[in-house]
């Protein structure tokens, strides 16, 4: 069970605006901001921030299906997961689902920044939406 989830690699923060997410997180908080990415197959704009000790992943919903929309319609804007650094996701997949941990994802797939990634349901994890990514 060593090595199976690594630190804290982000916290996905579902918002309304992005435009005004990044100047509080940016200009008040004083987090810096390193990326931003559009991903119009998944409906998605992405901004990225450092905070010293761990990212924040701004995640705005821009289509009317896209899962951080109906989060957002859902729950309002806050927290949307926790991503956990995973050095083999395959392997550390295979040992979550022999423990009954069940997956939104059954294979790994691209995240944002280009790592391979996959979400647990929240259902398996005490209502908490969490990410393993691949570094």
């Amino acid at each position: 069970m060593p090595d199976r989830l690594g630190k804290l690699g982000h916290i996905g923060i579902a918002v309304d605006n992005l435009e005004e997410a990044k100047l509080l997180y940016s200009k008040v908080l004083g987090f810096t901001l390193t990326a931003e990415k559009e991903m119009p197959e998944r409906g998605l704009k992405v901004a990225f921030l450092e905070t010293g000790n761990t990212k924040i992943e701004l995640l705005e919903g821009t289509t009317p299906g896209s899962a951080i929309t109906k989060f957002v319609e859902k729950r309002g804007t806050g927290i949307h997961h926790l991503s956990f650094e995973v050095s083999d996701i395959k392997r550390v997949m295979g040992e979550l689902k022999e423990e009954g941990v069940r997956f939104l994802d059954k294979e790994p797939r691209t995240g944002a920044e280009g790592h391979l990634t996959a979400f647990l349901h929240p259902k398996s994890a005490m209502g908490v939406l969490l990410e393993i990514e691949e570094e």
